[in-house]
């Protein structure tokens, strides 16, 4: 079953399949909003807020989506490549290309530890 995330204001309203989201993206008082296919939204919210909304819609969204420092909430299921030496994280989008964003150091080292860990034990 698909599951969607829902903004609205007084005048629209976004719903997004949430396997859709590439990361989300702080600027100031908005946030943007990056799905696999390129197409971006901006929202007149922080990304504080952004994360209460996710709780309240999405009952597991830490299974999906995992806050990076303070500029980012990304997608994990969409990595390809985390390289500490570039502070940079790589993703695949829907169109075969791969899209880069680089994110400072330490929140990246976080991600990448935080992912190692979702890795099946091998012996």
């Amino acid at each position: 079953m698909d599951r969607y995330l829902v903004f609205k204001t007084r005048d629209e309203l976004v719903r997004i399949k949430i396997e859709r989201i590439l990361y989300f993206e702080a600027e100031r008082n908005y946030t943007r909003l990056v799905l696999t296919n390129g197409i971006q939204f901006v929202f007149a919210i922080n990304l504080g807020k952004i994360e209460e909304i996710l709780e309240k819609q999405i009952q597991d969204y830490s299974s999906t989506l995992v806050r990076v420092g303070k500029s980012y909430i990304i997608n994990k299921n969409h990595v390809l490549q985390i390289s500490l030496p570039k502070a940079m994280v790589l993703f695949a989008s829907a169109d075969g290309k791969a899209k880069e964003l680089n994110i400072p150091k330490d929140p990246l080292k976080i991600l990448k530890e935080t992912l190692e860990k979702e890795l099946p034990e091998t012996k």
